[in-house]
Order: C-alpha cells, then sequence, then structure tokens
C-alpha cells in the first residue's frame, strides 16, 4: 500500500515538474466562422498599446511580430513606414485602437484587406523569493478592413517561474526568445485559421 501511494506522489510530482515546460498557451481564440481568410493578402499592423512598464516595449513586440508575419510568407504586411503614413493621413483619436469607421478609412487609404491591432499586457521579469523568469502577455486582434469588424482575436502568455524552477532555481530564457515563442504560438493559431468552405 505504502509502495502504491509513494508511485503514485512520484507520478504527480513528475507532471507537476513536466507540465510548466509546455510551449505558450494561446487562450480565449475568436474566429469568425463566416470570414472567409483566404481572402485576406494585405494587412497593416498598427502600434501595440502598452500596458506594461516600458514605453518603448510595444515597438519591440510589434517588430518582432512584424518579422515573424513576413517570415511566415502568409500575407503581405505593409512596411511600418507606409503605416505611419497612413496613420498620419486618416488622424485616429487613438492609432494603438482605432474605431471601425477609422479601420474602414485606414483600410482604404493603405489599399489593405486587414488591419492588426495588439496590445502588450506585460512583459519583463516576474519574481519569487529568489528565482526571477522572463515573461509576455499578448493580445492580437484581426479587423476586416471593408467592414471594421473585429474577426480574429487571441491571448498569448510565454514565459513565467515553473515550476521546476521554484523547486530548483535558475533563471527562464531570454526575452527575445520568449516573445518570438509567444508570437509564433498566436501566430501558428491565426494563420492556421480556416479558408471559406473547409
Amino acid at each position: 500500500m505504502k509502495k502504491a501511494l509513494s508511485l503514485v506522489v512520484f507520478a504527480l510530482v513528475g507532471l507537476a515538474v513536466a507540465a510548466p515546460v509546455c510551449t505558450a498557451q494561446v487562450t480565449d481564440v475568436y474566429r469568425d466562422p463566416n470570414m472567409d481568410f483566404g481572402s485576406i493578402q494585405k494587412v497593416a499592423v498598427v502600434p501595440f498599446t502598452n500596458l506594461a512598464r516600458d514605453q518603448v516595449i510595444p515597438e519591440r513586440v510589434r517588430d518582432v511580430f512584424v518579422n515573424r508575419l513576413l517570415a511566415a510568407d502568409g500575407v503581405y504586411v505593409l512596411p511600418v513606414g507606409e503605416v505611419a503614413r497612413g496613420i498620419a493621413k486618416v488622424e485616429p483619436a487613438n492609432p494603438s485602437a482605432p474605431t471601425a469607421e477609422e479601420v474602414v478609412k485606414l483600410g482604404a487609404a493603405l489599399k489593405v484587406d486587414a488591419v492588426i491591432t495588439g496590445v502588450v499586457r506585460e512583459y519583463g521579469d516576474v519574481r519569487s523569493g529568489t528565482t526571477t523568469a522572463n515573461i509576455i502577455s499578448m493580445s492580437i486582434q484581426v479587423i476586416e478592413a471593408g467592414t471594421g469588424k473585429v474577426v480574429w482575436s487571441a491571448s498569448v502568455t510565454e514565459g513565467g517561474i515553473s515550476f521546476f524552477a521554484r523547486l530548483f532555481g535558475g533563471g527562464g530564457q531570454p526575452m527575445n526568445r520568449v516573445t518570438q515563442q509567444a508570437v509564433d504560438a498566436i501566430l501558428d493559431k491565426l494563420l492556421g485559421a480556416p479558408k471559406k468552405g473547409k
């Protein structure tokens, strides 16, 4: 009986140690079932909203997002400079969170099929006792340029202090790597969005 109990405890501890080393967790995914994602060929990524501490963080994350989206070769991503000129022309009240009407105007000015917005909720190091690790938490929205309607959105969190690190100490991965993993995870969901009729 004691031997069986020991095996159960050992197995549970093993699962608890192994679980935190999983990849980024993408949650709260919304996908418009009526949207033909195959029709999105050209997109504009506007500046991200910042809820983190450092004011330069949104541009860092946006840069990683744009580069990884370009590397995925799924859609044409408008250069950041062209997006900035379009924003200057349309003059949305908040370029990071344009209204539906402003998205339609921006889409027409930039000749894109969709506008992508993002929010960086958390970015940097977290501490628990003597252990620190990097973490990023962000969300992305894809807004159809013709209607100003959100057709896809998701949140992702990557990094943080694992159960293993709490037990044995040690830091997490570099911030740039954590950011890339989070962006890749959310792009996997986005680019895997079903085309109409599939």
